[in-house]
């Protein structure tokens, strides 16, 4: 258009259409005629070009057509690139123009880095490919597992580097003590693979384990406390355990919100779903598969909130059910107390004298029924006919007991070899007392001088060390549980999926949907076998300081196969239900156990007494001496008077009621706040 036509097109424009237009124009005779705008000219295009960019920002919300938002949104592209650039031109307008690239390159880089927050997550892209097909109950278990992960991080960086690595750098070598040295009677199998693979020989003799570490209140040059540290990691472990987990578990409470907003569902489901800015293929693939399971999930929620059903019928099979898990349990407690009974009978004759298997009888024992009672759960709770998240529960808390159970047991066996240790222990020292005088007592002529008696400590008798074999039957059944858990993996998932895949074809039925068909992923006895895992850690990293060492390749290792396993071999579950927004199920589950797994720790560092000849704490009636050893040689007297007033039961008891009577007024305020919410939506939805 010439300039004898723009004020004829500018009177039929809309006024914003008009001042856009009028802008162009006069920008345009300014750069013809090379004379720079007034300031009011300026002010009119700096207002245009930010509402174009607010246009930018809130055009996904208009309801036009998308042939017309993509014109709109050209242009208006168009147009703050030209003259967001050119605002910068004459004079004093290069600050203007130096803070809009600013704000690019901020807005640019805030963009960059939440991308690369994400692709820092450990397998998140794998836990979201999982839950596109598996749906989210199945992915909750992985992410699970991602933060089991990082928790066994940070508990690893805690021993290796404050435990470990200065016992292993500045402690006393090897050979330089009986504690660290092998046995003269066992050196010739110590590095046999039998021996190291039962965690004997070379590796009990090592910072492996509790008995290898000095009990010299410092050692190195830089008077590292190892006594206190090894103290203090222990305690601080569980300690952080238990502040990680109730964190999170507040953390799941507030973002749980105060309930589900179920009005329109499955309208915001069809229309809000996909993601237009997707531009991979396999991603489309993923969020379309992603998309159909969400709608089986609402589909099943909907389909159990309207459900008839016998109440009499269904009493009775709840009822049968619940009666024959019981029996299961009460079967596998039986079997467990009978196995430890053989396993004390054999300890007592000679663990030397019989086979593998009557030395590993207890862990094999609890590794198998870990295996097969989750099955036979999930075969029972088949009867109760409840709400899959219902019945997921039920069978978490059947095979919770079965665990807990078998757990007990084994530490009620652990407590008796301790107690047998210890008997062991007082003979032992008498015995040394008389092997020391004999070996120093003697007579020598007068006058004459003889060279100071030296004694290999490979020699040297030694106690039984009860903490080191505690740790080794931790380390035992981890290891035992961790090979039981990859060979079911292999065996019941992978080879039965390549059974049924090619012998399809030529078998009497249709072996995908009859016998044996394609397995699901376990859920709950996955969960519950990683939540009992992490207790046997807590339990036993005090004694076996490698444990979370151990754990976290356990974890990282069982990510990748299980991952692939599901992908591979698992089919989804035939009743796909949405998993719970916080997932607190499984974090009460954890913190439970973590508080079991604290007692028998506690009980041994506070009443038995420590080994006479290992450990860090050797030559002290108790462990937790160390502290007050502390305060008296390195803190002034008036505050070890102060930590003594502070740790009377006096003050202890009123401040732990104090702390009970607030949680309990701060669950009342907040379950208040709750209802107040709940009523507010009922009130916005009936204005609706």
């Amino acid at each position: 258009t010439t300039h004898l036509e723009m004020p004829l097109l500018l009177h039929l424009l809309t006024p914003s259409a008009r001042t856009h237009h009028s802008l162009v124009a006069m920008w345009s005779d300014s750069d013809s005629e090379e004379e720079p705008i007034t300031e009011e000219e300026l002010a009119k295009l700096k207002e245009e070009v930010e509402e174009k960019k607010k246009l930018i920002a809130t055009l996904r919300n208009k309801p036009w057509k998308m042939k017309k938002k993509l014109s709109v949104l050209k242009e208006a592209q168009l147009f703050v690139e030209k003259f967001e650039g050119a605002l910068g031109k004459g004079k004093g307008k290069k600050f203007y123009a130096y803070k809009v690239m600013m704000t690019k390159k901020w807005m640019k880089f805030q963009r960059d880095f939440e991308n690369f927050k994400t692709a820092c997550i450990p397998w998140e892209m794998k836990i979201k490919e999982i839950e596109s097909h598996f749906g989210s109950s199945v992915a909750s278990y992985f992410i699970f597992l991602r933060w089991m992960y990082g928790i066994n991080m940070i508990l690893f960086g805690l021993t290796f580097g404050l435990v470990m690595v200065p016992e292993a750098l500045m402690g006393k070598p090897y050979g330089s003590l009986p504690r660290k040295t092998v046995p003269r009677a066992e050196e010739a199998s110590a590095m046999n693979f039998a021996t190291l693979w039962d965690f004997s020989g070379f590796a009990q003799y090592s910072v492996l384990f509790y008995g290898y570490y000095n009990n010299q209140r410092t050692i190195g040059w830089l008077k590292f406390r190892m006594p206190l540290s090894y103290f203090l990691v222990g305690v601080g472990t569980i300690g952080y355990s238990f502040m990680i987990v109730i964190r999170t578990m507040a953390r799941n409470a507030n973002e749980d919100g105060g309930g589900d907003d179920t009005s329109f569902n499955f309208s915001w489901k069809m229309f809000t779903s996909w993601d237009y800015l997707i531009g991979n293929p396999e991603t489309a693939d993923n969020k379309f598969a992603s998309i159909t399971t969400s709608f089986k999930e609402a589909i099943v929620e909907e389909q159990e909130s309207r459900k008839e059903e016998n109440i009499h019928l269904t009493r009775f099979l709840r009822v049968l059910a619940n009666f024959l898990a019981l029996c299961t349990l009460a079967g596998s407690g039986y079997l467990i107390f009978f196995v430890v009974r053989r396993s004390q009978k054999f300890a007592l004759e000679g663990l030397e004298n019989y086979g593998w298997w009557e030395r590993n009888e207890v862990n094999m024992v609890m590794s198998l029924l870990g295996m097969f009672c989750p099955t036979l759960f999930d075969v029972i709770s088949s009867l109760e006919n409840y709400h899959p998240r219902i019945a997921l529960r039920w069978q978490l808390g059947r095979i919770f007991a079965l665990f807990l159970g078998n757990l007990y047991t084994f530490i009620i066996a652990l407590m008796d070899e301790i107690n047998l240790k210890l008997e062991e222990e007082k003979i032992v020292k008498y015995n040394m007392s008389i092997w020391e005088a004999s070996l120093y007592n003697g007579t020598i002529p007068e006058n004459s001088t003889a060279p100071p008696i030296e004694v290999d400590p490979a020699d040297v008798p030694r106690g039984p060390c009860w903490e080191t074999m505690v740790g080794q039957e931790f380390v035992r059944l981890t290891v035992s549980d961790t090979m039981t858990t990859y060979v079911t993996i292999l065996i019941g998932d992978f080879l039965r999926a390549v059974f049924v895949r090619f012998f399809n074809y030529c078998w009497c039925w249709d072996l995908e949907y009859g016998f044996p068909s394609y397995s699901e992923f376990d859920i709950s006895g996955n969960v519950l076998g990683l939540i009992f895992n992490q207790g046997m850690i807590w339990m036993g990293s005090f004694y076996a300081p490698c444990l979370p060492a151990i754990n976290v390749f356990r974890l990282h290792t069982s990510m990748y196969l299980q991952c692939w396993a599901v992908m591979c071999c698992n089919v989804p579950q035939e009743r796909v239900f949405k998993a719970s927004r916080s997932n607190n199920f499984y974090m009460a589950m954890l913190l439970f156990i973590l508080f079991l797994s604290t007692l028998p720790a506690v009980y041994t560092i506070v009443s038995i007494p420590p080994s006479f000849d290992c450990g860090p704490f050797s030559g002290k009636t108790r462990m937790f001496e160390v502290i007050s050893e502390t305060l008296e040689h390195d803190f002034p007297s008036w505050f070890g008077k102060v930590f003594g007033y502070a740790s009377n039961p006096g003050l202890i008891l009123p401040f732990i009621l104090l702390m009970v009577l607030s949680i309990y007024y701060l669950n009342a305020t907040s379950k208040s706040y709750k209802e107040a919410n709940l009523e507010l939506k009922k009130k916005l939805q009936s204005k609706k």
